[in-house]
């Protein structure tokens, strides 16, 4: 049996919102009653303020150790990233797990550093080792003993069974019913052996994780109506947003930032209150169905359960349903080759726009790629790519949860050959591409981050967060110089004026 567990530390990052409180000015009883602890606990913090505020860990960490080798804390912090990433996608991580991963970032990062010997200094990953990161940490929903499931196929067939149970005593019909999933998507990438990619990797300054973005994508069962999609990006407004004078309220989709680039719960609730939800209940009145909807999605940690909660009372008519852990690859619509499909056509429409620069301008490609091809050019290719998508694609992928939703056909064989028009465009441009390299490519977008993109990762979100700072440091200076040119104002006003109330001139 599976042992869960959870730990609940005040962690180094609370500390610090602890002290900056206090800093602010808010008493130590309401702190302790904000973060449900003791006084005695918020005093102690406080009292190790200079120790805190000169600590560095990552987040989640809750207790420094002294003398610790600086490779051991950097294995800690992407390790974090690393177990956020597999939470985010709903995977399931055990201990073994985690230790193997640890150990190969040890070795990745050992062998970086400059002068290394030819024998590294070995890391062994130890139980004690793994107890005392989860103590300093507060990770919690791993797998305590054996490797993390695989697909659960008795689980796939009773949730069915229960799925097919529910539409039928509810009354839904294909219309009625939803499935989203999230995706990420490396919107600059080719495949490995094309020259670009080569050419792209030796440029100075590249960032590969600054090209990655997650979509969610959501439609019904009878696969002829598709939700808004949810885009998460690292940057609120890019640069590229002002030179095209980008409207973000009309783009084809919801445009939300943060500096990972991740869904939260925050942003997922609000593309269901702000798309999802008014996108089903005029699509049911337009065409004259009962009001109810059924929305199915995987436990990624940004779906909450108890979602029907944050809802807004408008959509009280949908209701919620979870796929068990391990069952999404068997079940879940979206990944039963609709989202594998929206990135073939996404590579596809790449590589038109590559062909019609190179057959139709001056641009070469390499151009292109650096100067002209941004994150706008990057929308306008997931919309085509989206909207290629066909209902009959859409309506296939619920085979094998709700197979009499799923329309007849006098054939389910591909309908339409992407792969190989990707390879013959590539081929027009002189890129020496194969079927192979493509389908690598698409199911590339989902691999493990590496090691050095978990350090890109991390380094980003430094940046973001030094960068809001610095920008709250610069609010609250212009703050204080405006008061102080008020209270200089008064005093002058009042030396000339010493017979007119302050309270007057305040008013004025």
């Amino acid at each position: 049996m599976l042992l869960f567990f959870e730990i609940f530390f005040v962690t180094l990052e609370m500390k610090k919102e602890i002290i900056q409180k206090h800093d602010g000015g808010m008493r130590v009883t309401d702190i302790a009653r904000e973060y449900g602890r003791n006084p005695s606990t918020i005093g102690t913090i406080l009292k190790m303020r200079e120790k805190i505020l000169a600590t560095d860990a990552a987040k989640g960490v809750t207790r420094i150790v002294k003398n610790r080798p600086a490779v051991l804390e950097e294995v800690e912090k992407l390790l974090l990233i690393w177990i956020e990433e597999k939470q985010r996608a709903g995977d399931t991580v055990s201990e073994a797990v985690i230790c193997e991963k640890a150990k190969a970032l040890h070795a990745d990062l050992i062998r970086e550093q400059p002068g290394t010997s030819a024998e590294p200094e070995v890391f062994k990953a130890s139980r004690g080792w793994f107890d005392r990161f989860k103590t300093r940490s507060g990770i919690h929903s791993v797998v305590r003993h054996g490797e993390a499931a695989s697909s659960d196929v008795p689980a796939a067939e009773d949730f069915a069974a229960e799925f097919l149970e529910l539409v039928k005593t509810e009354g839904y019909v294909p219309q009625q019913v939803f499935n989203c999933d999230e995706t990420g998507l490396f919107w600059k990438r080719m495949p490995k052996r094309t020259f670009i990619t080569q050419e792209e990797s030796r440029l100075p300054g590249h960032k590969p994780m600054k090209d990655r973005l997650t979509l969610i994508f959501c439609a019904n069962a009878s696969g002829n109506l598709k939700i808004k999609p949810l885009l998460v990006y690292h940057s609120e407004n890019p640069r590229a947003f002002k030179r095209h004078k980008i409207d973000k309220e009309r783009l084809s989709v919801m445009w939300r930032s943060n500096s990972k680039a991740w869904v939260t719960r925050v942003l997922f609730v609000d593309w269901v209150n702000l798309a999802f939800g008014p996108a089903v209940k005029q699509y049911l009145l337009d065409n004259d169905l009962p009001l109810k909807a059924l929305l199915l999605m995987d436990n990624a940690p940004a779906h909450p359960k108890g979602l029907e909660v944050d809802l807004l009372e408008e959509f009280s008519f949908i209701n919620i349903m979870f796929l068990p852990p391990n069952t999404t690859p068997l079940l879940q619509p979206m990944d039963q080759q609709v989202i594998a499909n929206f990135k073939k056509l996404y590579t596809k429409e790449l590589f038109r726009r590559c062909f019609e620069v190179t057959d139709c301008t001056t641009i070469t490609l390499q151009e292109f790629w650096k100067d002209h091809f941004d994150i706008v050019t990057c929308l306008k290719m997931v919309n085509t790519a989206w909207k290629g998508i066909s209902q009959r694609n859409l309506n296939c992928a619920w085979r094998s949860l709700w197979p009499d939703c799923v329309a007849p056909s006098d054939s389910d064989a591909p309908e339409s050959t992407v792969v190989q028009d990707i390879v013959a465009l590539g081929r027009t441009m002189g890129l020496e591409v194969t079927e192979e390299d493509v389908c690598e490519l698409v199911e590339g977008h989902d691999d493990e981050l590496t090691t050095m993109e978990l350090v890109e990762l991390q380094a980003e979100a430094a940046q973001e967060q030094a960068s809001l700072e610095e920008e709250e440091a610069t609010e609250e200076r212009l703050s204080s110089e405006r008061l102080r040119d008020i209270c200089l104002k008064i005093w002058l006003h009042w030396k000339e004026n010493p017979y007119i109330s302050t309270k007057f001139m305040v008013q004025r």
